[in-house]
């Protein structure tokens, strides 16, 4: 009897286990579950990307153009694995080009291994299927027609030619790289701003406009458009009547921070901002920003504009109405005190006036008296002041959050609202670099000192056996 007990508790035991082994087959086939013990979560996709792929609805479709077996095609299907889990209506599809000549042509393939994405027909070609490529290329296809972000020129505002230290190159091809087309607009030589422009920036011209150019800068921030207006306290803002319409006021003097010994900026001058004030466009901005002598904006209220405050100091702040040169700022009788506003946007809903019934007419047909009508839909203008122009030079524009807090505020004034803080961030550099000295006691311990741990280990032992 108790063999026979022994034996069926065996066998239930036998049981239980298949059941168990059973049971752990069938979830392990309808769930899965992933670990990513990389650094920097590096097999995993960032939020930056999560969000990027959440703004786009409609299918992506990425082209592998390699042959069959290649190595190629499993590299770049474990990049993209990363994005087929966070959206599902990702498809990769394998081309062989030997087999698909007509494609090639077709997709303009250079080289085998290279990749096209595809979203709402238009598409780009890939050189790599990292996370920072493939994002930067799903920004660019998100948005459909040409934006033109125009920068000012031919009153010794930044340039966007060349590389100096003052100039915005480096920030004009960060724009590119997010699909904003840049171009330069002199308006002596132009005299209109192009209708397709979507951001206008004025980046601190050191000398004074012609009363030409001011009506044209007016007449384009009252049919709507949307503004970036950089002045640095060294040079006046020169545009009184635009200032005028928009109810602000550049204030003369440079912003003096007295907790710069605290925040280790090195000048009383240099305001870092550490925090910010509710605004869309620093909104989940977590990244401190540097701007080196600075001015405050103030806003005196113009009628329909809504003035938001975007960078803030600290009330122990001043405007210092001296000179600083010396180093030896104090606050003074004639200084504003803190705090101070260096950053400002203005919002309104604008509406286009209504056509008029000899413009319809001269439309011609209905569709196109439609499609004027469309045209007078309000929608949002937005306006962005900023006591500084060096935080997105080149000297600076790498430093801190500079470039990113520059990155939202033209997608914000170009209303892509979906791609603030939009920021892939590079995986940590995970090399490891050793001195000579490390790299001869390394190869000494395993060429020359653990063989011979290892044959003293066994002759002692076959001493000891010997003995007994």
């Amino acid at each position: 009897m108790n063999k026979k007990q022994t034996l069926i508790q065996q066998l239930l035991n036998g049981v239980l286990v298949l059941a168990v082994v059973v049971l752990l087959g069938f979830l392990s086939v309808r769930y899965k579950a992933e670990l990513d013990w990389t650094a920097n979560k590096r097999n995993t996709l960032t939020d930056a990307s999560v969000k990027q792929l959440e703004s786009m609805p409609d299918p992506i479709t990425f082209y592998v153009f390699a042959p069959s077996g290649a190595d190629t095609r499993r590299s770049v299907e474990e990049d993209l694995g990363k994005y087929t889990r966070v959206k599902k209506d990702i498809r990769i599809e394998f081309v062989d080009p030997s087999t698909s000549p007509q494609k090639v042509r077709e997709f303009n393939i250079n080289f085998v291994g290279e990749v096209v994405v595809e979203y709402q027909g238009r598409r780009e070609n890939l050189r790599a299927t990292t996370e920072q490529a493939v994002t930067t290329a799903l920004q660019r296809l998100a948005y459909s027609g040409e934006q033109y972000v125009v920068f000012l020129e031919g009153h010794g505002e930044r340039s966007i030619q060349g590389s100096t230290p003052d100039g915005y190159a480096r920030f004009a091809q960060t724009l590119r790289d997010k699909g904003l087309k840049v171009q330069s607009l002199n308006l002596v030589r132009t005299p209109s701003i192009p209708d397709n422009t979507s951001v206008l920036v004025i980046a601190s011209p050191q000398s004074k406009l012609f009363d030409g150019e001011v009506q044209i800068l007016r007449d384009y921030v009252k049919r709507g458009g949307n503004l970036l207006w950089l002045a640095d306290p060294d040079f006046p803002a020169g545009i009184d009547g635009l200032a005028q319409d928009l109810g602000i006021e550049w204030q003369n003097g440079y912003a003096i921070l007295p907790e710069y010994q605290l925040l280790g900026t090195g000048h009383p001058g240099f305001f870092a901002a550490v925090g910010y004030p509710p605004n869309p466009v620093t909104q989940d901005l977590d990244m401190v920003t540097l701007f080196p002598l600075a001015r405050s904006v103030k806003s005196l209220g113009a009628e329909g504009w809504t003035a938001q405050p975007m960078l803030q100091t600290s009330a122990a702040a001043w405007l210092e109405t001296g000179d600083i040169a010396s180093g030896r700022v104090s606050l003074d009788a004639s200084d504003i005190r803190g705090p101070l506003t260096i950053g400002l946007t203005l919002t309104r809903q604008y509406t286009p006036p209504a056509q008029t019934q000899g413009e319809k007419k001269a439309d011609g047909d209905g569709d196109k008296a439609d499609a004027a009508t469309d045209t007078t839909k309000s929608r949002p203008q937005r306006i962005v002041l900023v006591g500084d122009a060096d935080f997105l030079s080149d000297a600076y524009v790498g430093e801190l959050g500079n470039q990113q807090l520059g990155l939202n505020i033209v997608q914000w004034l170009a209303s892509r609202d979906a791609q603030l803080n939009i920021d892939v961030k590079k995986a940590p550099d995970t090399s490891l670099y050793l001195p000579g000295w490390a790299l001869m006691s390394i190869a000494g311990f395993f060429v020359l000192l653990l063989p011979l741990i290892l044959l003293g280990f066994g002759v002692g032992r076959w001493i000891v056996r010997r003995r007994k």
